[in-house]
């Protein structure tokens, strides 16, 4: 959900060519931090990041196609909201939780489509957009196009695809391990996945929400002799999204790493059972 000599784009916000960590189909590394006092498993001191970028970091930066989104007061709905005498008048957070609703039955290009007109619609939007386009769909131009117009406003599709196909090159394909031409070497599973843990409504409003996903994500090559081994991550992407033409779709988006919990002590698989793992169980349509 990264390498030296991947393609480049500009963006109108610095903090985001910094981001490891994409959106759009890409490479991610994982991070460990040891914790600094038994007392804090977390630490407060985080190891320097690697020289290394990655390309879909670059490419989280491509979606801010829209430079401002005019924020109304947030709607609300029949959850009632607490509030900090601590702090003054406003919503408590609210967990994720399931609410009895059934996923939406809709699909365009294999992708979850149709959600409701809500708060809740928004954020099952935002949790299946994310998986869609951290999927390995991206990486192949065959599939790119159709993840990328059933994902986004209508409006901001034709520039996005122009700056992906400028994005997704032999040189950076060879830098993640996969063929010239995006293919998957012999032998190999390609792995890119993104698993939302959580969804959280920020903004929103009758023509416009903004919805923060908390996600972990899968990435690599799985197989005998793998060089690029799979990996886990854990990021949060914020999607703009914008009701057009009956339906959620994405304005702008960007990620940010983490909240990225401790490591449990679990062993490790063999490349062999993570490929057996991918190619065995396939993903989910969320629905809040």
């Amino acid at each position: 959900m990264s390498f030296d000599d991947e393609p480049g784009h500009g963006g109108s916000d610095a903090g985001h060519a910094d981001d490891r960590y994409s959106t759009l189909g890409g490479t991610r590394q994982t991070r460990t931090r040891m914790p600094e006092t038994p007392g804090d498993p977390y630490g407060s001191t985080r190891r320097q990041p690697r020289n290394t970028r990655s390309l879909v970091m670059v490419v989280g930066v491509v979606v801010l196609l829209v430079a401002a989104i005019a924020f109304a007061n947030r709607g609300g709905d029949d959850t009632p909201s607490t509030t900090d005498p601590a702090s003054g008048p406003g919503p408590a957070a609210r967990a994720t939780g399931a609410t009895g609703t059934k996923p939406v039955a809709g699909k365009q290009g294999g992708i979850a489509s149709g959600f409701a007109h809500d708060e809740q619609g928004a954020q099952s939007a935002a949790a299946n957009y994310a998986v869609a386009l951290g999927s390995d769909g991206m990486f192949k131009s065959s599939t790119r196009g159709d993840i990328v117009r059933a994902t986004h406003d209508p409006a901001v599709v034709d520039g996005l695809l122009g700056k992906l196909d400028q994005a997704y090159t032999s040189a950076f394909f060879k830098n993640v391990g996969l063929n010239d031409d995006g293919s998957t070497p012999a032998g190999l599973t390609f792995v890119s996945r993104t698993v939302p843990v959580g969804t959280k409504v920020i903004q929103q409003d009758g023509a416009s929400a903004t919805v923060e996903a908390w996600c972990t994500g899968l990435v690599g090559l799985a197989g005998t002799g793998s060089t690029k081994p799979v990996t886990q991550t854990w990021f949060t992407i914020t999607e703009k999204l914008k009701w057009t033409e009956g339906d959620w779709k994405i304005e702008s988006s960007s990620q940010t790493e983490g909240p990225t919990p401790v490591s449990g002590d679990n062993r490790a698989s063999t490349a062999d059972e993570i490929a057996k793992a991918v190619q065995g169980y396939g993903g989910f349509t969320y629905a809040r």
